[in-house]
Parts: structure tokens; sequence; C-alpha cells
């Protein structure tokens, strides 16, 4: 990350909330990346902590889940599901989150995330879909992009 940049210091930035430590994953457990929270604080940025899985109500654990057979773009026009490993549709709830997320920047006048990779959620360069890792954004991703938010990759748990 770059030195900090008095244009952008102090300005808010979206962080997945398991990337900061918090147990939120679908298993409980969490990603903390602590060389993001240093670069963060290098570049004079701060942190706004948000889990959109939970946002959307589901529970910490729960079930895995991805998205059923196309992509986030698809979810987000009604043409897509996303599922639990036993089948259930939990589509309403990733929906809530990433608008919930949506909000959370729009509030806090954010255009920068650092979300978590991979996530069925915030996945920035690839997610699952089919229960199969793939290119592409998660639902949350998909719809902070369509809206002028950036939204960087983080793979976590570096020291």
């Amino acid at each position: 990350m770059a030195d900090a940049d008095p244009d952008r210091a102090s300005l808010p930035v979206l962080v997945s909330a398991c990337l900061l430590g918090r147990e939120c994953r679908y298993d409980g457990s969490q990603n903390r990346d602590r060389a993001l929270e240093r670069e963060l604080e290098a570049a004079g940025m701060r942190a706004v902590s948000f889990c959109p899985e939970e946002h959307g109500g589901l529970g910490t654990p729960r079930p895995p889940a991805w998205i059923e057979k196309a992509s986030a773009a698809a979810v987000l026009d009604g043409r897509d599901r996303v599922v639990t490993d036993a089948g259930a549709d939990v589509t309403a709830q990733f929906l809530k989150g990433a608008e919930g997320a949506l909000a959370a920047c729009r509030t806090h006048g954010i255009e920068l995330a650092f979300l978590k990779e991979r996530s069925p959620s915030c996945g920035s360069c690839h997610t699952h879909v089919g229960n199969a890792l793939a290119s592409g954004p998660g639902v949350t991703t998909a719809l902070l992009r369509r809206n002028g938010i950036e939204v960087r990759p983080v793979e976590g748990r570096r020291e």
C-alpha cells in the first residue's frame, strides 16, 4: 500500500469483519489480517467493520453456501440463487447483507472496500459457484461495484 495520501487521510474504508478478527466466518472462525491493519493505519484509513452474511440475518456458525449456477450478477438480477450445502435458499439473506454493505458505504462516505477473497459475499476475483471455486465476485462485491465502490481483495491471515 502506498504512503498516506493527504486526500484519503482518515477516510473510512469498508473491511470484512473477519479480516479484523471478528469470528463471523461460516465456521465461526476469523481471518484476521494484521498486515492489512498496518497498511490501513499507515495510509491514514479508518476501517469500518462489516459482515454481510451476519447483517443479512445468517447466524454464526452457519452452513457453507455458494452461488447456485451462474454468477453474483445473476443473483442481483434475480436469475440465480445462493444456496447452502443442504440446498436451502439463502438468497434473501445474501441480498440483504449486500444492501447493508452498500448502505454502510453511503452512510460513512466510503468509496473503497477491502473484502475477503473467495467468499460468496465478499470475494472479489474469485467466489464459489456450484460448490467450486470460480472466477468472479461475490454478491456484496458485485453490488458495491455496480454502485461505484472500489473493492480490493484480501486473502486474510497475514501477520
